[in-house]
């Protein structure tokens, strides 16, 4: 099982980037998908999810308006838009998926991607 997240850079306030997390290992189509940050000296927290069928999503509220979680499940991929990026989306940016296996609930988790927004 992994989940290999990619994208992530130095932009300037107001940029854009685009995450991806791709996943192997498991069926990733049954699968709940979150991108979670954590900044220094910070908590990690949950900035959007989207359910196994992309039919649902939802979103830390800072980032309504500005950021689109979206998947595609014949690529095994989920990706976060980051669009009118501000110093304050400064952080690790993690992805963790959850999903039934045998009657237990597994949830893996990336190894991370920085971005960085300053001028």
């Amino acid at each position: 099982v992994q989940l290999v997240e990619s994208g992530g850079g130095l932009v300037q306030p107001g940029g854009s980037l685009r995450l991806s997390c791709a996943a192997s290992g498991f069926s990733f189509s049954t699968a709940g998908v979150s991108w979670f940050r954590q900044a220094p000296g910070k908590e990690r927290e949950l900035v959007a999810g989207i359910s196994s069928a992309g039919s649902s999503t939802n979103y830390l509220d800072s980032v309504k308006g500005r950021f689109t979680i979206s998947r595609d499940n014949d690529k095994n991929t989920v990706y976060l838009q980051m669009n009118s990026l501000k110093p304050d989306d400064t952080a690790v940016y993690y992805c963790h998926a959850i999903y039934w296996l045998g009657g237990r609930l597994v949830n893996p988790w990336g190894q991370g991607t920085q971005v960085t927004v300053s001028s």
